[in-house]
C-alpha cells in the first residue's frame, strides 16, 4: 500500500500556528512566540509582517508585541453571516430541485467576483453547475450578473471598467450594454441568462435580501436549454422568487412573500 500523500503547505501550516498561538495568549513579542512554537526567531518575525500587512495581526509598537488583528473579525463576521444564509436557505434548495429537478446555485459576491457558495445538482443526466468555491465572472450567468446589478454604483462602475471577458457569442461585453441590462436587472427584481456564461445553458435567479433590505445573494435555477420553453419560464420564474423570498424572509425581512 502506498504512503498517503502529504498536501500540507509548510509557511501556511506555521502561519496558522502563529494565528492559533496568538488567539490563546494575546500579546506575545517574537522571543515568546519563537519558543511557544518551536520556530526560530527569524522565521516568526516574517511570518508576523505579513500577517500585519495583511491585517490578521497588530502589532503594538511600544511595546513590539502581537494581538489578532481586524481581519480576524471581518472573517468571522463574514464565516457566521454566510453559516446563517446556509442554514436558512438549505432546506429551501432542496425543495426547489425537487421542484424544477434542475441544478440550484446560491451564490455571493466577493468583491469583483462571483463566489459559488452552494449548489445542488439536479436530476437529470446532463448536468450544468457550478463547484461551490469556485470564483467567476460578474457581468455573466444568472446569479451573477443579478449580483453585479445590485452591487454599489462603484462597484459596477469598477467592473464595467475591467476587460470583460467573453465566455460564447452572447456574452455581453460593451459596457454601455451592460448599464442598460443592469438597470433592466434592478427593475425587474430577476435576471434570465441565456447562453451567456456556457453554451447551451440557462439560469434563472432572484436575489436574497437581508433584514435591511440588501442584496446578499443570489439563487437561481439553471439547466440545459434543450429543456428550456415558455411554459418552463414562467414556472421557474414564480417557484425561484417565491424561494428567494422565503430565504429572505428567514433572515429576517418583512414583508418577503
Amino acid at each position: 500500500m502506498s504512503e498517503p500523500r502529504d498536501y500540507t503547505i509548510a509557511a501556511v501550516d506555521r502561519a496558522l500556528r502563529v494565528l492559533e498561538a496568538l488567539a490563546s495568549h494575546p500579546r506575545q513579542g517574537v522571543t515568546e512566540l519563537a519558543s511557544r512554537l518551536g520556530m526560530t526567531k527569524t522565521i516568526v518575525f516574517r511570518l508576523l509582517s505579513t500577517l500585519e500587512a495583511r491585517g490578521f495581526v497588530f502589532r503594538d509598537g511600544d511595546k513590539a508585541v502581537y494581538s489578532l488583528g481586524y481581519r480576524i473579525g471581518v472573517l468571522g463576521e463574514q464565516a457566521g453571516a454566510q453559516n446563517t444564509l446556509m442554514t436558512a436557505a438549505r432546506p429551501v434548495m432542496e425543495r426547489l430541485r425537487d421542484d424544477t429537478t434542475e441544478n440550484i446555485n446560491l451564490i455571493l459576491r466577493d468583491g469583483h467576483q462571483s463566489l459559488v457558495l452552494a449548489t445542488l445538482a439536479g436530476h437529470h443526466a446532463m448536468r450544468i453547475f457550478a463547484n461551490p468555491g469556485r470564483y467567476g465572472p460578474l457581468h455573466a450567468g444568472g446569479g451573477s450578473m443579478l449580483l453585479l446589478a445590485f452591487a454599489p454604483e462603484d462597484v459596477r462602475e469598477a467592473v464595467l471598467a475591467e476587460p470583460l471577458e467573453r465566455f460564447t457569442s452572447n456574452t455581453a461585453t460593451d459596457p454601455d450594454d451592460l448599464r442598460a441590462r443592469l438597470d433592466m436587472i434592478r427593475a425587474d427584481g430577476f435576471h434570465i441568462a441565456i447562453n451567456d456564461l456556457d453554451d447551451g445553458a440557462f439560469s434563472i435567479a432572484a436575489p436574497i435580501r437581508s433584514a435591511s433590505g440588501d442584496v446578499i445573494a443570489s439563487l437561481s435555477v439553471a439547466g440545459a436549454m434543450a429543456r428550456y420553453d415558455e411554459t418552463r419560464r414562467r414556472r421557474y420564474l414564480a417557484l425561484i422568487e417565491e424561494a428567494a423570498a422565503e430565504i429572505s424572509g428567514k433572515l429576517g425581512l418583512t414583508g418577503a412573500s
